[in-house]
């Protein structure tokens, strides 16, 4: 391609000849471009250049705002990217024009997890492991300041290092003081461990196993309306010092438990015949954590039955103040008549029966004090009278067994004084006062006050 002359200019010249360098260029064929470089991809960009041409307006200075021609409407400095496709700068692709994409710096398209932390593992393997009893935690320790330190990962599995190397320090330190392996075996025979507190006095309960016979471990409170496996009527609580052994154990628990059910059921009568008494004890390895406690329990005479449903309390909770006043003055013959000697014949322990009359004797006396000596309401004066005649005709009969020669003239005696105490005259009066009327069941053999009592030691 040339560049065409210039068109002469009109008129004479206005100046001297010309000089070489205002002289066109001659006519002629224009020079042969030459061969263009190829596009190397990995070259550095190289400046665009473009020839001059000699009609087009001055370029602007570096940093000047370029003119627009005339009638192009301006581009609002705020408009986010020029019209147009936005391609790269530079030599021109084999492709063509490709977008405008470029990477943040250091850029991945999949993130690259946190480090674990290895303190975490070696803390979780020895607690798992429990070799090494505590370093588990003195890792874990450790772990969790670099875990915060450097942002690795690892937190959960030092933590429960931690807790599983702790445990192995217990049971290591109780194996130490010879507590462990006796927990051990109780938990495998199914003893009882004070994982919570006993049931109250007052309380109805169900046993885990369904039984109140063996051991437990827990207890289950549920409400007294309704169907149940215990009733808590005492809780007895043993001196400290070292364990006494299971014998002794049962053997104050006994004695307790039965002395105290008159407390809190006052009425004997009002209790159903299938009502028996049990004990929850201390173990040995219990009494060792501080249990020291006695548990008095109503349960079922059938140890896989439960006991229906209300609660079996009277006491002066629940009743007024003159049947409270006529079972305190029963209570005292009851107590008298379950004092009887081991020895079932009175030919194999005289003295002992002799005895025993004796203090029958002593609380007949006082039981009609005390029912003579309280003001009744007019309903129940006169039935209250009549059996205190009876109790004092009886108080004479057990006073003469008490000073028998031998077998037989106590048997003569007996045999009288237990005929008038027979529970059946005191029903009268304890209808009157609202008491229950029924007499629990006894074996034929025996005899007994109101409540119970007799030969032999019988429930009351």
């Amino acid at each position: 391609m040339s560049i065409p002359p210039p068109p002469e200019p009109q008129g004479p010249p206005t100046q001297g000849p010309e000089s070489p360098q205002d002289q066109p260029p001659a006519p002629g064929p224009s020079p042969t471009p030459q061969a263009s470089t190829p596009y190397d991809p990995f070259a550095p960009p190289q400046p665009y250049s473009q020839p001059q041409d000699p009609y087009a307006p001055p370029r602007p200075s570096y940093g000047a705002q370029p003119q627009l021609p005339y009638g192009t409407p301006p581009q609002s400095p705020y408009a986010p990217y020029p019209q147009g496709p936005h391609t790269l700068t530079g030599p021109p692709s084999p492709y063509g024009p490709q977008p405008y994409q470029t990477w943040g710096q250091g850029y991945s398209p999949y993130n690259s997890p946190a480090p674990l932390n290895g303190m975490s593992v070696a803390a979780l393997v020895l607690g798992i492991l429990c070799c090494i009893p505590g370093v588990g935690v003195v890792l874990g320790l450790i772990a969790l300041s670099q875990i915060k330190k450097r942002g690795e990962r690892g937190r959960s599995m030092a933590a429960a290092g931690m807790v599983l190397s702790a445990f192995g320090l217990m049971v290591w330190v109780l194996g130490a003081t010879g507590a462990a392996t006796g927990l051990w075996d109780d938990m495998k025979d199914g003893a009882r461990t004070h994982t919570g507190a006993s049931p109250a006095k007052g309380e109805c309960f169900d046993a885990p196993s369904g039984s109140l016979e063996g051991r437990v471990y827990d207890f289950d409170v549920v409400p007294c309306d309704v169907g149940h496996d215990g009733e808590v009527f005492a809780v007895v609580r043993m001196d400290d010092g070292a364990y006494p052994g299971d014998r002794e154990v049962t053997a104050t628990a006994g004695d307790k438990c039965y002395a105290l059910q008159d407390a809190y059921a006052m009425d004997g009568w009002a209790v159903p015949d299938d009502v028996d008494i049990y004990y929850i004890t201390p173990t040995s390895d219990s009494w060792r954590l501080g249990d020291r406690e006695i548990t008095c329990v109503f349960g079922n005479t059938d140890e896989n039955a439960s006991l229906p449903a209300g609660s079996l309390r009277n006491d002066a909770t629940t009743l007024d103040q003159d049947q409270v006043a006529y079972l305190k003055a029963a209570h005292l013959l009851n107590t008298a008549l379950d004092s009887a000697p081991d020895a079932e014949y009175v030919e194999d322990d005289l003295p002992g029966h002799r005895a025993w009359a004796g203090r029958v004797a002593t609380a007949l006396t006082q039981q009609a004090d005390l029912l003579d000596g309280h003001e009744w309401p007019d309903a129940s004066r006169q039935p209250v009278a009549a059996l205190v005649k009876d109790l004092r005709a009886a108080q004479k009969e057990w006073a003469q067994a008490a000073v028998a020669s031998d077998a037989d003239a106590f048997y003569a005696h007996y045999d009288k004084g237990a005929d008038l105490i027979d529970p059946k005259k005191s029903v009268t009066a304890r209808k009157a006062l609202g008491l229950a009327t029924t007499p629990p069941a006894y074996d034929g053999s025996d005899s007994g006050g109101d409540g119970g009592g007799g030969a032999g030691g019988m429930e009351v």
